[in-house]
């Protein structure tokens, strides 16, 4: 079973280096970033092996936020190879976060 990645100032350049990573921005007090909590985690297996599904929790890892200018959560970043690629701030649905990672990939 997939299960997506905690990052923290320790592993997050390490593990978005490499082929595609989907980064969401959250906090445990956000109520969108609850909202869309349970389509990370469904991406993360859909795409075990092919794309890192990633979590950043701000409140946690306040550096990593600072780093890329995150002001409002949720916000998604999407990378390649270790290149910010691009980025979704605010809920989705699942289909919108499908149609961004797959276009990495191909």
């Amino acid at each position: 079973m997939g299960k997506y990645i905690e990052l923290t100032k320790e592993n997050f350049d390490e593990t978005i280096k490499e082929g595609v990573a989907v980064v969401d921005f959250w906090a445990p007090w956000c109520a969108p970033c609850r909202m869309i909590a349970p389509i990370i985690d469904e991406l993360a297996e859909e795409y075990e092996g092919k794309a890192k599904i990633c979590k950043v929790n701000t409140d946690e890892e306040p550096e990593i936020a600072v780093q890329f200018g995150i002001r409002s959560i949720p916000t998604i970043l999407f990378f390649k190879d270790g290149e910010l690629v691009d980025q979704m701030i605010g809920a989705a649905g699942k289909e919108v976060f499908k149609e961004k990672i797959d276009r990495l990939l191909g």
